[in-house]
């Protein structure tokens, strides 16, 4: 599975690539541990559009350790729920909660040697539940953990009703 992961990935143009934006910071109370501008304590996640996938560039910092000098795994998973979560609102187009998340702690993700790369795509749907794959990858490129995560979505009027899911043009820039 890595191995075709990677694979797709290097077809990737650079071009395919836009900045996804979070309509969320501009409500109030938005303060998400992993995605708001707002949390002092926060990780400030920002995520980019790759063909299918979503990418998020994040460099970990020494408050976030477990033992020393080594990314605490509750992190690791954060995120990727996190980007799981994301993936599911900008390729899906609806939101969705996190059921359930198996993560493969693959190798130490150490903070002191740059920023990690973790990536998410749709790995299928079967009516209501989207799964998502999560690969992170240190600063080498090496792959750390792997995550398979399924998320009970509802329609995008309740997402937008319950969820406060924007409308799916405010995650992007504008070309006019």
């Amino acid at each position: 599975m890595e191995r075709l992961w990677r694979e797709s990935n290097i077809k990737m143009e650079k071009k395919d690539k836009r900045k996804i934006l979070n309509p969320y910071n501009k409500m109030d109370g938005h303060y998400c541990f992993a995605c708001s501008d707002k949390n002092p304590f926060g990780l400030k996640l920002e995520f980019y559009e790759e063909g299918e996938e979503l990418v998020c560039k994040w460099l970990p910092k020494k408050e976030f350790m477990g033992f020393e000098n080594i990314l605490h795994g509750g992190i690791q998973t954060t995120l990727i729920d996190e980007i799981g979560a994301w993936c599911v609102q900008i390729k899906h187009k609806t939101s969705g909660v996190t059921v359930k998340l198996e993560n493969r702690f693959k190798r130490a993700v150490y903070c002191d040697k740059g920023a990690i790369t973790l990536r998410a795509k749709i790995a299928k749907v079967l009516r209501n539940i989207v799964y998502v794959h999560v690969i992170l990858l240190d600063a080498d490129d090496i792959e750390c953990s792997e995550a398979e995560l399924q998320f009970f979505t509802v329609q995008q009027k309740v997402a937008k009703e319950k969820f406060h899911y924007p409308d799916y043009n405010s995650f992007f820039e504008s070309n006019a």
